[in-house]
């Protein structure tokens, strides 16, 4: 039976549609004929039959607005927050999905300095803060009145809701089963639910600096709020901290943390000179010759796209010019195939020896027999010196057998040369020469 103007209706009940009237809100046309997709009353108004709801419409946040939420997620300089429901008459609480998150940055988490956002609230912390911003993302408050800031927090080694104390300085929560004390941004709604009680904002301390004890302890450097003894999730201030948040510590900030953790190495600057502006600078690897090492001017400089032609052509001949000094001093190692098995290592270095300086000369032999395989590496200190013996001694005859000398692909140098191997551990001749041998 369709419903008529005046009947109340749930979502998939029929409603009568008079003829030349036309489907309004909350109604749908199907082959059935028209259905309610909401709860509500029909009514008809200028010939539009329509559904009208009993609930409120859902509310959009706006600058301004106060919001309930939960703390979701902390980051280094972030901590977000999933609002739960909107402070605002004449709608319902509720939002739109697409209105369900925000972030809210460390300086607008109270009016005293915080290194992390997670010395000031802890994940699952219910809180109250304000909209400052609504696009690209939405940004919100718990900083400038009373009422932002934590209205609930558990404690986060047991449990138990967190009670406001001022029996430790800058610790203004804690625990009233365990040791666990802390520090939380109040608002005057803490322990109310979303009522104001007493005005617990001196337990703030705002404008205040950390008392030495609590200054070590807060989450420093950018370090993840885990870090921080402070803030951990798990225990109190009387423990130490895990090796695994100590591992994760000493590669943020390159030196072992507190608590027994650690193991770091402390981080060491390697000099240098700029190769766009000359200037000295210093970085914390180790430069490789021929790449671009910049100061952080430079840097910003290249990145906004304000570095002149001029000196991006003048930083590429000292690239160019560092490159071929370090492969100069780097030397070159050369592969020599279709080696006469009788052929030895003294042999073979004196040849080699008449064009300059060699620092290693190895014939590869076979595990099994200790036997010549037929093929060798020279390793000269000077590259142009190498390659000037590459093409003298190339075709050279030793014992009966015509030598082939090829730039090794094995380091040293650039590589790629057609004669190839694995190295010195007597692996497979790879370049032609080595293929020819086998088929003599």
């Amino acid at each position: 039976m369709s419903a008529a103007t005046g009947d109340f209706v749930t979502p998939g009940n029929q409603v009568e549609i008079p003829a030349g009237a036309s489907l309004g809100a909350g109604l749908s046309e199907t082959e059935a004929g028209a259905i309610a997709l909401v709860s509500g009353t029909v009514v008809a108004a200028d010939d539009t039959i329509s559904i009208e709801t009993s609930r409120p419409p859902t509310n959009s946040p706006q600058i301004g607005d106060d919001v309930i939420a939960e703390v979701t997620k902390l980051m280094p300089k972030v901590a977000m927050i999933r609002l739960l429901h909107i402070e605002k008459d004449g709608g319902h609480r509720d939002l739109a999905a697409e209105n369900l998150f925000a972030d809210i940055f460390v300086t607008e988490i109270v009016d005293r300095f915080l290194p992390s956002p997670g010395d000031a609230m802890r994940t699952r912390d219910l809180i109250r803060a304000r909209i400052t911003q609504l696009e690209p993302n939405m940004k919100a408050s718990t900083r400038g009145s009373p009422e932002l800031g934590v209205l609930a927090a558990i404690c986060p080694a047991c449990g138990v809701d967190l009670e406001t104390s001022d029996a430790k300085e800058d610790f203004n929560v804690d625990c009233p089963r365990c040791d666990y004390s802390g520090y939380r941004a109040l608002s005057n709604g803490f322990g109310h639910g979303h009522d104001l009680g007493e005005d617990v904002q001196s337990l703030n301390r705002g404008g205040e600096r950390w008392s030495a004890d609590a200054e070590k302890n807060l989450g420093h450097e950018g370090a993840r709020p885990y870090l921080s003894p402070v803030a951990d999730h798990r225990r109190g201030m009387s423990h130490e901290a895990p090796a695994a948040a100590m591992r994760m510590r000493a590669a943020i900030t390159g030196k072992g943390g507190r608590g027994g953790g650690g193991g770091g190495r402390e981080r060491v600057q390697h000099e240098c000179k700029c190769t766009l502006c000359g200037t000295d600078t210093t970085v914390p690897f180790t430069p490789t010759p021929g790449k671009p090492i910049r100061c952080r001017d430079c840097m910003d400089k290249v990145k906004e796209g304000k570095a002149t032609k001029e000196q991006l052509a003048a930083e590429r001949e000292v690239l160019t010019k560092a490159r071929a000094e370090a492969s100069e001093t780097a030397g070159i190692k050369l592969f020599v195939a279709r080696l006469a098995y009788k052929a030895t290592e003294d042999e073979l270095r004196a040849l080699f020896a008449e064009h300059g300086e060699v620092t290693e000369c190895h014939i590869a032999l076979d595990k099994e027999t200790g036997q010549s395989r037929g093929f060798a590496f020279v390793k000269f200190a000077s590259r142009k010196a190498g390659e000037k013996a590459m093409k003298a001694v190339d075709g050279t005859d030793i014992h009966g057998r015509t030598i082939s000398v090829q730039e090794s692909n094995d380091g040293g140098g650039r590589g790629g040369g057609r004669g190839g191997g694995r190295g010195r551990d007597g692996g497979r001749g790879r370049g032609r020469g080595g293929d020819r041998r086998r088929r003599n």
